[in-house]
């Protein structure tokens, strides 16, 4: 890695544990120099990293998380076969991440389909199986905020035993707000950056979980926080239809729209970029993280050539075990 040029940076969380420091140095560092390898897991035989050993005889450098099984609001009696399976194929994954983590030089990510704190059904992350309203959360003393609240408590508890085990955490909530998608976003982006903000002022003013990185993971203006509240900008990308690409224009335009001073991802991709454009325009995207099931079992979005290129490439970081 050429490291002469190298910009300092700083976490948004003046009180970030070393290991966040040293992570996020890490990742700007990178940025530009090369490309951390990056894999979504949702179950807990984290079957996508098992594919890419087994294809490349590499693993990612950055694995990622869900926590939907924790969402406290899951309602289990009127859910569908579908939704009740993604459930219990992720519960215990915050353990599973754990003892990864603690094996060493991997790099954790974590997003979170909550489930609405109050009312839904089925799968109750999305905006059209729930009436919760996220506007409500901002008025005080609603059943919403209360509820809101509520589930961020257990949340909490969950990212503090890493802060106790000294991993740092790349913390992605209320991510795809350019769409209406999710209740979090449903009243949009503005709203959603709001949920954000006390999201972060819960987590590190008030329950200190200090091992957090912040990332936002979406490219409109009226969405982003601000500088002084997120580490990474990313952007969760799905192409239409394959293309060979560094996500040039997708970069440019994340960055305008966000800040030109954050380390940025792409924090999900259906296809990967490609190894080569990247490492010959070297467009700074720290690391990609291609999406779990079909999107990385199946030859249907990547192929197994393409993630051996990606993987024996040198300009890539991966792990060897």
């Amino acid at each position: 890695m050429n490291t002469e040029g190298m910009r300092m940076v700083s976490t948004v969380n003046p009180n970030a544990t070393k290991e966040a420091k040293a992570l996020l140095q890490y990742l700007s560092d990178c940025a530009g120099n090369c490309l951390l390898t990056g894999q979504h897991t949702q179950t807990n035989p984290m079957e996508e990293r098992e594919y890419i050993h087994e294809v490349t005889g590499y693993y990612p450098k950055v694995v990622g998380f869900e926590l939907l099984s924790y969402s406290p609001n899951i309602d289990y009696t009127n859910s569908s076969k579908e939704c009740l399976t993604e459930v219990y194929e992720n519960q215990n994954t915050m353990k599973t991440a754990l003892e990864l983590a603690k094996r060493g030089d991997v790099i954790i990510t974590m997003c979170f389909h909550w489930f609405s704190p109050i009312g839904g059904t089925d799968k109750s992350f999305y905006t059209e199986h729930t009436d919760f309203d996220p506007e409500q959360i901002l008025v005080e003393g609603t059943k919403e905020r209360e509820a809101f609240y509520s589930d961020l408590e257990v949340i909490a508890k969950e990212l503090n035993v890493f802060l106790k085990a000294g991993i740092p955490v790349l913390w992605r909530p209320f991510h795809e707000v350019e769409g209406t998608w999710f209740w979090w976003g449903s009243k949009g982006g503005a709203v959603a950056a709001q949920l954000y903000r006390m999201m972060y002022r819960f987590f590190v003013e008030e329950k200190q979980l200090h091992n957090l990185l912040w990332v936002w993971s979406s490219p409109t203006k009226e969405s982003y926080p601000g500088d002084e509240w997120v580490d990474v900008v990313g952007w969760d990308i799905y192409l239409p239809e394959k293309e060979k690409t560094d996500y040039k224009k997708q970069y440019e335009e994340l960055i305008a729209n966000t800040s030109s001073n954050k380390v940025a991802a792409l924090t999900e991709v259906g296809y990967n970029p490609d190894i080569d454009m990247i490492e010959k325009s070297r467009v700074p995207w720290a690391y990609y993280m291609t999406w779990s099931k079909e999107f990385a079992l199946t030859e249907q979005y990547n192929t197994k050539e393409e993630i051996r290129s990606m993987y024996e490439s040198s300009y890539s970081v991966k792990l060897d075990s």
